[in-house]
Protein backbone atom coordinates (compact mmCIF):
# COMPACT_ATOMS: atom_id res chain seq x y z
CA UNK A 1 0.00 0.00 0.00
CA UNK A 2 1.40 3.63 -0.99
CA UNK A 3 2.04 6.41 1.35
CA UNK A 4 -1.24 8.11 -0.30
CA UNK A 5 -2.85 5.08 -0.19
CA UNK A 6 -2.37 4.77 3.91
CA UNK A 7 -3.49 8.53 4.19
CA UNK A 8 -6.97 7.83 2.50
CA UNK A 9 -7.22 5.15 4.32
CA UNK A 10 -7.18 6.74 7.39
CA UNK A 11 -8.75 9.87 6.17
CA UNK A 12 -11.77 7.54 5.69
CA UNK A 13 -11.72 5.70 8.86
CA UNK A 14 -11.75 9.48 10.67
CA UNK A 15 -14.44 10.50 8.78
CA UNK A 16 -16.27 7.61 9.79
CA UNK A 17 -15.75 7.55 13.37
CA UNK A 18 -16.11 11.45 14.60
CA UNK A 19 -20.20 11.24 13.90
CA UNK A 20 -20.38 7.84 15.80
CA UNK A 21 -18.41 9.70 18.74
CA UNK A 22 -21.18 12.08 18.31
CA UNK A 23 -23.92 9.63 18.17
CA UNK A 24 -22.85 8.39 21.57
CA UNK A 25 -23.03 11.62 23.39
CA UNK A 26 -23.71 11.83 26.16
CA UNK A 27 -22.33 8.94 27.72
CA UNK A 28 -21.64 10.71 31.13
CA UNK A 29 -23.24 13.77 32.98
CA UNK A 30 -23.56 17.18 31.59
CA UNK A 31 -22.47 20.15 33.79
CA UNK A 32 -25.38 22.68 33.48
CA UNK A 33 -23.33 26.22 35.01
CA UNK A 34 -25.79 28.89 36.79
CA UNK A 35 -23.68 31.84 37.41
CA UNK A 36 -26.02 32.94 40.50
CA UNK A 37 -26.67 31.44 43.51
CA UNK A 38 -29.04 28.90 44.29
CA UNK A 39 -32.65 29.65 44.71
CA UNK A 40 -33.37 32.93 42.67
CA UNK A 41 -35.42 32.52 39.53
CA UNK A 42 -32.41 31.71 37.31
CA UNK A 43 -31.61 28.77 39.28
CA UNK A 44 -35.07 27.08 39.40
CA UNK A 45 -35.12 28.20 35.86
CA UNK A 46 -32.00 26.02 35.29
CA UNK A 47 -33.29 23.22 37.25
CA UNK A 48 -36.46 22.69 35.77
CA UNK A 49 -35.10 22.59 32.19
CA UNK A 50 -32.47 20.37 33.87
CA UNK A 51 -34.52 17.79 34.61
CA UNK A 52 -36.13 18.18 31.56
CA UNK A 53 -32.43 17.29 29.84
CA UNK A 54 -32.00 14.69 32.07
CA UNK A 55 -34.57 12.39 31.46
CA UNK A 56 -34.36 13.01 27.35
CA UNK A 57 -30.50 12.49 27.12
CA UNK A 58 -30.63 9.59 29.97
CA UNK A 59 -27.95 11.24 31.89
CA UNK A 60 -28.12 13.34 34.93
CA UNK A 61 -27.55 17.21 34.62
CA UNK A 62 -25.93 18.52 37.24
CA UNK A 63 -26.44 22.23 38.05
CA UNK A 64 -22.88 24.06 38.77
CA UNK A 65 -23.93 27.29 41.01
CA UNK A 66 -21.29 30.11 39.94
CA UNK A 67 -22.41 33.14 41.52
CA UNK A 68 -20.10 36.73 41.94
CA UNK A 69 -19.28 39.75 39.70
CA UNK A 70 -22.50 39.55 38.02
CA UNK A 71 -22.34 35.96 36.43
CA UNK A 72 -18.77 36.89 35.16
CA UNK A 73 -17.14 33.86 37.53
CA UNK A 74 -19.77 31.45 35.70
CA UNK A 75 -19.67 32.64 31.92
CA UNK A 76 -15.67 32.32 32.22
CA UNK A 77 -16.10 28.38 33.08
CA UNK A 78 -18.46 27.58 30.46
CA UNK A 79 -15.96 30.07 27.98
CA UNK A 80 -13.14 28.09 28.46
CA UNK A 81 -14.84 24.75 29.25
CA UNK A 82 -13.91 21.60 26.77
CA UNK A 83 -16.59 22.17 23.56
CA UNK A 84 -17.66 18.55 24.04
CA UNK A 85 -21.22 18.80 24.87
CA UNK A 86 -21.15 17.64 28.43
CA UNK A 87 -20.64 21.74 29.69
CA UNK A 88 -23.49 24.11 29.06
CA UNK A 89 -24.82 27.52 30.74
CA UNK A 90 -27.74 29.57 31.83
CA UNK A 91 -27.26 32.66 30.04
CA UNK A 92 -29.37 36.07 30.35
CA UNK A 93 -29.60 39.91 29.73
CA UNK A 94 -26.36 40.86 31.63
CA UNK A 95 -23.88 38.15 31.18
CA UNK A 96 -24.63 38.07 27.46
CA UNK A 97 -25.58 41.43 26.79
CA UNK A 98 -24.81 44.22 29.31
CA UNK A 99 -21.71 43.68 31.11
CA UNK A 100 -19.17 43.74 28.11
CA UNK A 101 -20.36 47.42 28.31
CA UNK A 102 -20.01 47.61 32.03
CA UNK A 103 -16.62 46.25 32.83
CA UNK A 104 -13.22 47.38 31.32
CA UNK A 105 -12.46 44.08 30.95
CA UNK A 106 -14.41 40.42 31.53
CA UNK A 107 -12.90 37.58 31.67
CA UNK A 108 -14.66 36.12 28.60
CA UNK A 109 -16.18 37.06 25.26
CA UNK A 110 -19.44 36.59 24.83
CA UNK A 111 -19.80 36.92 21.17
CA UNK A 112 -17.40 33.90 20.76
CA UNK A 113 -20.01 31.48 23.13
CA UNK A 114 -22.01 29.38 21.06
CA UNK A 115 -26.30 30.36 21.12
CA UNK A 116 -28.34 27.08 21.92
CA UNK A 117 -31.90 28.59 22.72
CA UNK A 118 -33.70 31.20 24.36
CA UNK A 119 -35.78 29.63 27.28
CA UNK A 120 -37.39 31.90 29.19
CA UNK A 121 -38.62 35.84 29.39
CA UNK A 122 -40.10 37.74 32.24
CA UNK A 123 -41.67 40.57 32.76
CA UNK A 124 -40.84 43.40 35.48
CA UNK A 125 -42.99 45.91 37.48
CA UNK A 126 -42.46 49.53 37.71
CA UNK A 127 -43.32 49.94 41.48
CA UNK A 128 -43.30 52.33 44.14
CA UNK A 129 -44.37 52.26 47.39
CA UNK A 130 -48.20 51.87 48.43
CA UNK A 131 -48.20 55.03 50.49
CA UNK A 132 -46.68 57.19 47.58
CA UNK A 133 -48.66 59.71 46.03
CA UNK A 134 -47.89 58.48 42.74
CA UNK A 135 -51.05 56.17 41.62
CA UNK A 136 -49.97 56.39 37.60
CA UNK A 137 -46.93 56.42 35.59
CA UNK A 138 -47.53 60.31 34.62
CA UNK A 139 -48.35 61.08 38.00
CA UNK A 140 -44.55 59.25 38.79
CA UNK A 141 -43.11 61.46 36.12
CA UNK A 142 -44.55 64.85 37.28
CA UNK A 143 -43.14 64.20 40.63
CA UNK A 144 -39.75 63.62 39.62
CA UNK A 145 -39.70 66.51 37.04
CA UNK A 146 -41.34 68.83 40.34
CA UNK A 147 -37.93 67.62 42.08
CA UNK A 148 -34.91 67.25 39.57
CA UNK A 149 -32.42 65.09 40.45
CA UNK A 150 -33.95 64.93 43.99
CA UNK A 151 -35.96 61.41 43.47
CA UNK A 152 -34.20 58.01 44.18
CA UNK A 153 -34.66 54.80 42.76
CA UNK A 154 -33.20 51.29 44.06
CA UNK A 155 -31.99 48.33 41.93
CA UNK A 156 -30.23 44.48 42.71
CA UNK A 157 -27.08 46.30 42.15
CA UNK A 158 -25.25 48.66 39.12
CA UNK A 159 -26.05 47.00 35.75
CA UNK A 160 -28.77 44.48 36.32
CA UNK A 161 -32.36 44.74 34.69
CA UNK A 162 -33.70 47.06 37.43
CA UNK A 163 -30.64 49.22 36.95
CA UNK A 164 -30.30 49.47 33.60
CA UNK A 165 -34.60 49.41 33.54
CA UNK A 166 -34.81 52.63 35.57
CA UNK A 167 -31.97 54.34 33.34
CA UNK A 168 -34.08 53.27 29.74
CA UNK A 169 -37.17 55.18 31.80
CA UNK A 170 -35.40 58.06 32.96
CA UNK A 171 -33.99 59.19 29.48
CA UNK A 172 -37.38 58.04 27.41
CA UNK A 173 -39.44 60.14 30.15
CA UNK A 174 -37.14 63.05 30.20
CA UNK A 175 -36.25 63.35 34.16
CA UNK A 176 -33.62 62.63 36.62
CA UNK A 177 -33.35 60.77 39.34
CA UNK A 178 -30.46 58.90 41.81
CA UNK A 179 -29.67 55.29 41.42
CA UNK A 180 -29.34 53.85 45.01
CA UNK A 181 -27.44 50.22 44.46
CA UNK A 182 -28.02 47.69 46.83
CA UNK A 183 -26.67 44.20 47.13
CA UNK A 184 -29.91 42.20 45.78
CA UNK A 185 -33.09 42.78 45.04
CA UNK A 186 -34.66 41.93 48.42
CA UNK A 187 -32.88 44.87 50.18
CA UNK A 188 -33.88 47.19 47.53
CA UNK A 189 -37.56 46.03 47.68
CA UNK A 190 -37.25 46.28 51.49
CA UNK A 191 -35.85 50.20 51.21
CA UNK A 192 -38.59 50.95 48.85
CA UNK A 193 -41.49 49.61 51.09
CA UNK A 194 -39.74 51.46 54.10
CA UNK A 195 -39.56 54.90 51.99
CA UNK A 196 -35.96 55.26 51.59
CA UNK A 197 -36.37 55.34 47.98
CA UNK A 198 -39.37 56.03 45.76
CA UNK A 199 -39.37 53.75 42.64
CA UNK A 200 -37.75 50.43 41.58
CA UNK A 201 -38.15 48.05 38.41
CA UNK A 202 -38.07 44.35 39.19
CA UNK A 203 -39.46 40.84 38.37
CA UNK A 204 -42.89 40.13 38.52
CA UNK A 205 -41.65 36.42 41.15
CA UNK A 206 -39.67 39.21 43.39
CA UNK A 207 -42.32 42.24 43.96
CA UNK A 208 -45.29 40.80 42.70
CA UNK A 209 -46.19 39.27 46.04
CA UNK A 210 -45.78 42.32 47.57
CA UNK A 211 -48.12 43.87 44.92
CA UNK A 212 -50.53 41.52 46.08
CA UNK A 213 -50.12 41.81 49.79
CA UNK A 214 -50.82 45.67 49.67
CA UNK A 215 -47.27 47.05 50.29
CA UNK A 216 -46.32 47.94 46.93
CA UNK A 217 -48.49 49.54 44.24
CA UNK A 218 -47.58 48.61 40.86
CA UNK A 219 -47.89 51.71 38.13
CA UNK A 220 -46.82 49.38 34.67
CA UNK A 221 -45.29 46.38 33.36
CA UNK A 222 -42.26 46.29 31.48
CA UNK A 223 -43.09 43.81 28.75
CA UNK A 224 -45.22 44.76 25.34
CA UNK A 225 -48.31 42.87 26.65
CA UNK A 226 -50.03 42.49 30.24
CA UNK A 227 -49.16 40.23 33.11
CA UNK A 228 -51.50 37.63 33.35
CA UNK A 229 -50.51 37.69 36.77
CA UNK A 230 -51.76 41.45 37.14
CA UNK A 231 -53.88 42.19 34.50
CA UNK A 232 -55.35 45.49 35.48
CA UNK A 233 -51.40 47.10 35.40
CA UNK A 234 -51.06 49.11 32.10
CA UNK A 235 -47.71 48.33 29.90
CA UNK A 236 -45.34 51.07 30.01
CA UNK A 237 -46.63 51.68 26.37
CA UNK A 238 -49.99 52.27 27.62
CA UNK A 239 -49.05 54.19 30.47
CA UNK A 240 -47.47 56.94 28.32
CA UNK A 241 -43.79 55.80 27.87
CA UNK A 242 -44.50 55.05 24.42
CA UNK A 243 -41.91 52.16 22.66
CA UNK A 244 -40.54 51.24 26.74
CA UNK A 245 -39.77 47.60 26.64
CA UNK A 246 -37.71 45.67 29.16
CA UNK A 247 -37.87 41.73 29.54
CA UNK A 248 -35.31 39.85 31.88
CA UNK A 249 -34.30 36.70 29.78
CA UNK A 250 -32.76 33.52 30.32
CA UNK A 251 -31.07 31.60 27.42
CA UNK A 252 -29.09 28.43 26.97
CA UNK A 253 -25.70 28.54 25.95
CA UNK A 254 -22.14 26.05 24.91
CA UNK A 255 -18.55 26.90 25.30
CA UNK A 256 -16.94 28.31 21.71
CA UNK A 257 -16.54 24.89 18.96
CA UNK A 258 -19.23 22.99 20.82
CA UNK A 259 -20.86 20.96 17.86
CA UNK A 260 -23.36 21.44 15.51
CA UNK A 261 -25.58 18.26 15.89
CA UNK A 262 -25.25 18.36 19.91
CA UNK A 263 -26.43 22.01 19.99
CA UNK A 264 -29.28 21.37 17.80
CA UNK A 265 -29.86 17.96 19.85
CA UNK A 266 -30.25 20.28 23.33
CA UNK A 267 -32.01 23.28 21.10
CA UNK A 268 -34.85 20.50 19.95
CA UNK A 269 -34.99 19.68 24.02
CA UNK A 270 -35.92 22.76 24.48
CA UNK A 271 -38.41 23.69 22.55
CA UNK A 272 -40.24 20.32 22.99
CA UNK A 273 -39.75 21.71 26.80
CA UNK A 274 -41.75 25.08 26.00
CA UNK A 275 -44.12 23.57 24.23
CA UNK A 276 -45.17 21.32 27.16
CA UNK A 277 -48.77 22.63 29.13
CA UNK A 278 -46.91 21.54 32.03
CA UNK A 279 -43.07 23.00 31.94
CA UNK A 280 -44.66 26.13 30.84
CA UNK A 281 -47.09 25.90 33.58
CA UNK A 282 -44.20 26.08 36.31
CA UNK A 283 -42.26 28.85 35.09
CA UNK A 284 -45.84 30.74 34.66
CA UNK A 285 -45.97 30.46 38.61
CA UNK A 286 -42.43 32.70 38.66
CA UNK A 287 -44.05 35.15 36.35
CA UNK A 288 -41.86 34.13 33.49
CA UNK A 289 -42.69 32.88 29.82
CA UNK A 290 -41.07 29.92 28.34
CA UNK A 291 -39.94 31.06 24.90
CA UNK A 292 -37.73 28.70 23.03
CA UNK A 293 -36.62 28.93 19.39
CA UNK A 294 -33.81 28.37 17.23
CA UNK A 295 -30.15 29.48 18.09
CA UNK A 296 -29.61 32.10 15.33
CA UNK A 297 -33.31 33.30 17.12
CA UNK A 298 -31.43 33.67 20.01
CA UNK A 299 -28.74 35.36 17.95
CA UNK A 300 -30.65 37.78 16.88
CA UNK A 301 -31.80 38.75 20.37
CA UNK A 302 -28.43 38.75 22.19
CA UNK A 303 -27.38 41.56 19.15
CA UNK A 304 -30.20 43.63 19.62
CA UNK A 305 -29.99 43.83 23.04
CA UNK A 306 -26.32 44.37 23.21
CA UNK A 307 -27.26 47.55 21.12
CA UNK A 308 -30.21 48.72 22.95
CA UNK A 309 -28.78 48.39 26.66
CA UNK A 310 -25.15 49.80 25.50
CA UNK A 311 -26.57 52.61 24.49
CA UNK A 312 -28.67 53.26 27.84
CA UNK A 313 -24.99 51.92 29.75
CA UNK A 314 -22.72 54.48 27.74
CA UNK A 315 -25.28 57.04 28.29
CA UNK A 316 -25.90 56.79 32.28
CA UNK A 317 -22.30 56.47 32.22
CA UNK A 318 -22.57 53.45 34.86
CA UNK A 319 -19.23 51.43 35.76
CA UNK A 320 -18.72 48.33 37.57
CA UNK A 321 -14.82 48.46 37.93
Amino acid sequence: MTSTSRRLLLACLFAFTLPAAHAAWPDRPIRFIVPAAAGGAPDIAARLFGDRLAAKLGQPVVIDNRPGAAGNIGMQAVATATPDGYTIAYGNNATLATNEFLFSKLPYDPARLVPVAQLTRAASLLVVNNDSPAKTVQDLVQLARQRPGAMSFGSGGTGTSGHVGAELFKHMAGIDAQHIPYKGAPQAINDLMAGRVEFLFDNVSSVGPHVAGGKLRALAVTTRERSPLFPDVPTMNEAGVKGFEMSAWGAIVAPPGTPAGIVQRINRIVNEAVQDPAFAAQVQKMGTNAVGGSPADLQRLIASERIKWGEVVRRSGAKVD
